[in-house]
């Protein structure tokens, strides 16, 4: 028996040699001589191997360190040094950050935190100051012992600022000296050396850098929108400390101060500015748990909005997270209980919902975790789930003792949320019956929805268009593969002060929900959407700008996932045609038109169309001018600014007329050739 096997382990043995050779013959007519193939391809052997020294790395992928080389990279990097001056004042260290441009487009950013140290790090043997600046990982905001909170999300925050800047310098006022280094595109171009003695009693770090061009190809220069919005918010989530940003270039010199020792407090009478609310002073809440800080603070408007906004150690969670499902949790629970402890609901009752209790709700959630796991798609959801318990006990607590002790105001959002309760069971009858509607239905409807013949979203377009005419050259014109066209019949609702019921009431927004396929409030669903790009198409005059407004106004607060997921476009109707012999043009602008006339010889007429409406282009105008992917020109609706978005449109479709009528004196100026 033991014979056999050794037989067969033989044979089996020299099966797979003959199997190998065979393999390796057939390898090698395949492929040839693949010495000779080497030889001609190039090496690829240990010496292409690269090992990147210091922040080589950085400046070969800046955009694993930064995101993105373009303008949100460039201005990252501010944010970066801010971010060590906020961990100074976390620590209750600092109170006071100066933020910078200057003339040439350079940041200098000043905190008077305790400066970074300057003692020799023992690992690496160098000054501290050199080790933050040229090693990536390295600060305080690892194992626990410089900073207990850090806003930063990845502690590598000053050493690629340097990689990716053409020059660094920084100083640092610390033990009655002041200690000063440079470098040049992360490289040491100074050692640190003590170059004066500093104020008595003076502490802090002034860090001056210029963007690299070579890095940041796109711009290098800085907005002052952008840095100045985001400032704000930093001075709003961290109480009593005061940011300052200055603007020392010539073309657009300012300074603001922001110093809100209310905090989110303050944040919250903000972002209500311009609305009427239930109560004038916020709801406050602040408390510790498990070393987890947590701060809410919430008020009632009397919108059919909710406007919840969330952060940890500063960092905006736009995707949500633990803190924000337990501020929800609690915010339910305790408005249901004092409901039914007052009788505004009885005990055969349905509970209200989240979104009843968050009808008209504008609330900042704010909590400094000591070891945040951020999640989700882009790094901006939190997954601790000891942040939901600490919010939940702490809110629910406080909020509870707020209902009892303010009976009236709590009456107030009972019944707002029973209001809302009662829209959202007539929403759900709309909605069925919506549902009920396929999409051969619409298109059917005279006037209503000509689909295009792709079924895949990704290259569908849905064209809505002002006007049964222009409706009509559309669909002639159109594309039929991708291009989709709904025409919408004059003004449709204004949704700014509309419950959903209403909203769904309305023939014209009922259509166009359907036809996206999204479904709306909390069925809404992007995944679902049966086209990437919805296309505004209204005529160049004031009507049309009437009715683009009521249109953003509708995405914003129906289906702003479609505005955030960059779906949603305005198209650029040009004003004028002109032809001249051979000649023709499509002309934007008033002032275009006058350089191209003064262009032209004297010799025969021009002939000048001016449009007034789209409708007054036949179809192929339309394509050519409009619809052409090679040729239009189209605007990306992107609220980077979502807090003055939600403002603007409070302001131009609320019910409060004086606000808008000194939004329009104050910009009239700017209007050129208003249409009567």
């Amino acid at each position: 028996m033991a014979e056999q096997d050794d037989e067969q382990k033989l044979t089996q043995a020299e099966r797979e040699r003959v199997e190998q050779a065979e393999a390796d013959q057939a390898s090698k007519v395949a492929s040839g001589d693949a010495n000779q193939r080497e030889a001609e391809a190039g090496q690829y052997n240990a010496d292409q191997i690269q090992v990147l020294e210091g922040l080589e790395a950085v400046r070969k992928r800046p955009g694993m360190y930064i995101g993105t080389t373009s303008s949100q990279g460039l201005h990252h990097l501010v944010w970066e040094i801010v971010d060590n001056g906020i961990d100074e004042a976390l620590a209750g260290f600092a109170n006071e950050i100066n933020v910078v441009v200057e003339k040439d487009n350079s940041i200098t950013v000043t905190d008077n935190g305790r400066g970074i140290p300057v003692d020799i790090q023992k690992k690496t043997g160098k000054p501290a100051l050199e080790t933050v600046y040229t090693i990536l990982h390295a600060g305080g905001k690892f194992g626990g012992g410089g900073y207990k909170v850090s806003g930063g999300l990845h502690g590598v925050g000053a050493s690629v600022v340097n990689a990716l800047s053409t020059e660094l310098d920084v100083k640092v006022m610390r033990n009655g000296k002041i200690y000063y280094m440079d470098f040049d595109t992360g490289h040491v171009k100074t050692p640190m050396k003590i170059i004066g003695d500093s104020e008595p009693h003076a502490h802090g770090t002034i860090v001056h850098f210029k963007p690299d061009p070579d890095i940041f190809r796109e711009t290098t220069v800085y907005d002052i929108k952008v840095l100045t919005t985001r400032i704000r918010e930093l001075a709003f989530l961290n109480k009593g400390l005061r940011i300052t940003i200055a603007d020392n270039r010539p073309e657009t010199p300012t300074k603001q101060d922001f110093h809100y020792e209310g905090g989110i407090k303050e944040y919250v009478k903000f972002l209500d500015d311009g609305k009427d609310v239930l109560f004038e002073d916020p709801v406050y809440v602040e408390g510790t748990q498990n070393n987890i800080v947590v701060e809410v603070s919430l008020q009632y408007t009397d919108d059919f909005h909710s406007n919840l906004l969330t952060f940890t150690n500063n960092i905006h969670t736009y995707e949500g997270g633990t803190h924000e499902t337990g501020f929800k949790s609690a915010l339910t629970r305790v408005i249901n209980d004092y409901a039914h402890k007052s009788g505004q609901l009885k005990d055969n009752d349905d509970p209200l919902s989240g979104d009843d209790v968050r009808e008209g709700l504008t609330a900042v959630v704010s909590i400094k975790h000591p070891d945040p796991q951020f999640e989700g798609q882009t790094k901006t959801k939190l997954g601790n789930s000891d942040a939901r318990t600490a919010t939940d006990h702490l809110f629910s607590d406080t909020f509870s003792r707020f209902m009892m002790e303010n009976p009236d105001t709590a009456r107030k959002i009972v019944d707002k949320g029973i209001l809302a309760s009662k829209a959202r069971v007539a929403a759900k009858r709309a909605r069925e019956v919506t549902r009920k509607k396929s999409g051969l239905e619409i298109s059917n409807l005279p006037g209503k929805l000509a689909d295009n013949t792709s079924k895949d979203p990704a290259i569908s377009e849905l064209f809505i268009v002002e006007g049964d005419s222009a409706g009509g050259s559309a669909k002639q014109g159109r594309s039929r593969l991708t291009q989709a066209i709904l025409p919408i019949r004059g003004k449709i609702l204004n949704v700014e002060k509309a419950s959903l019921d209403r909203v769904l009431a309305n023939e014209e927004i009922r259509s166009l929900f359907t036809a996206l396929g999204t479904g709306f409030g909390e069925d809404f669903d992007i995944s679902k959407a049966n086209y990437h790009k919805l296309i505004i198409m209204t005529d160049a005059d004031v009507d049309g700008a009437h009715i683009r407004t009521l249109l953003l106004t509708l995405f914003y607060r129906f289906m702003r996932p479609m505005i955030d997921a960059g779906y949603v476009y305005i198209a650029q109707p040009p004003l004028y045609r002109v032809a001249q012999g051979k000649m023709m043009r499509y002309i934007d602008s008033d002032d275009e038109l006058n350089t191209i006339l003064g262009q032209l010889p004297p010799s025969p007429k021009p002939m000048i169309q001016r449009y007034k409406g789209l409708g007054e282009m036949d179809a192929e105008q339309l394509w050519e001018t409009t619809m052409d992917p090679e040729k239009r020109r189209l605007l990306r609706v992107d609220p980077q600014d979502a807090i003055e978005a939600d403002q603007i449109f409070t302001m131009l479709m609320g019910d409060k007329v004086e606000p808008r009528r000194k939004f329009i004196e104050d910009n009239a100026k700017f209007v050129e050739n208003l249409d009567a």
